[in-house]
């Protein structure tokens, strides 16, 4: 396990894609090439069973089995964030143990979202799941519904489990925590740079590092306004429709994971291909995963339930 401070040093975290096999199961064989790439990169972690990876299609049995795989073959040579969060503090409890029990590094934990609650809730909400051990807490108000602001996350920020915040919310409030010594990543590609270099953030939780990982490294390392600006259209549309719908399509376009959509998730249409199809293919091949993208015609992809 690494304590605090090992994983405040974790500036490049990818919200890793979660593949799957034609039949829709997890396709593991695949997952260990997506890791192995981003390990190969430079990236510092990966958030298991994020938004992004669809810990919210997956049973628990699906969702813990995959932080247990990455946390037994990957904690050596990345930080392993387990997203164990729940609107549920009893499930959340129960998963974040059980990620932990598996070697988790730490946890990610949202406030409840749907069924929300007030803010002393939150408050105990969180304060259940840190005692369980390091948590970042993640703030995306535009899926909960509910802002985690200054003096919900400030109290919090003195428990001895409490890592930083993955922070939706701008760059504002990221130098304000960062000014108080509160760490934070940025929940947002397009602003991360900036938050980084100039605003101070502690870096990044990226989800289009899974298509570009080592271009995203350097975004991270040093500032490099040129390929910021380069990479904003690609950003862009990389968040067209609701994550994870677009880094799932544009990885099947680079062949880099196979045509499969659990739903209720559909893929771009032909028309948002046709936009994101040159924004890949501008940069070299090496940068990206899987390489040259292609036009992929939507009836080929499998939609399960």
């Amino acid at each position: 396990m690494r304590t605090l401070e090992q994983i405040k040093q974790a500036s490049l975290i990818t919200a890793i894609k979660t593949p799957y096999l034609a039949n829709g199961e997890i396709d593991l064989a695949k997952y260990d090439e997506l890791v192995a790439i981003q390990i190969a990169a430079g990236v510092d972690g990966i958030v298991v069973g994020g938004t992004t990876g669809e810990g919210q299609l997956m049973n628990w049995e699906e969702h813990l089995m995959l932080i247990a795989h990455s946390a037994n073959k990957y904690g050596d040579k990345l930080v392993i964030v387990g997203n164990t969060g729940s609107n549920n503090t009893r499930e959340a409890i129960k998963a974040t143990k059980y990620g932990f029990a598996s070697g988790m590094d730490a946890a990610l934990q949202i406030n409840p979202y749907y069924g929300r609650t007030s803010i002393a809730g939150v408050k105990e909400h969180f304060k259940r799941v840190l005692d369980i051990g390091p948590a970042f807490i993640y703030n995306v108000a535009g899926r909960t519904g509910q802002d985690l602001t200054p003096d919900i996350i400030e109290p919090l920020a003195k428990h001895e489990y409490f890592i930083g915040v993955k922070e939706c919310g701008g760059n504002e409030r990221i130098a304000h925590y960062e000014q108080q010594g509160i760490a934070c990543w940025s929940g947002n590609d397009d602003e991360s740079h900036d938050a980084r270099h100039t605003h101070k953030a502690h870096g990044v939780i990226s989800v289009t590092s899974n298509l570009i990982p080592g271009l995203f490294r350097q975004l991270m390392d040093t500032k490099n306004n040129e390929l910021n600006t380069s990479l904003q259209p690609l950003m862009d549309w990389l968040f067209c429709e609701p994550n994870p719908i677009a880094i799932n399509t544009a990885l099947m376009m680079t062949g880099a994971v196979n045509p499969v959509f659990r739903l209720p998730y559909l893929p771009l249409s032909d028309e948002q291909q046709k936009i994101g199809l040159p924004l890949i293919n501008q940069l070299n091949e090496s940068d990206v995963v899987g390489g040259k993208a292609d036009y992929i015609d939507i009836k080929n992809i499998a939609l399960l339930s």
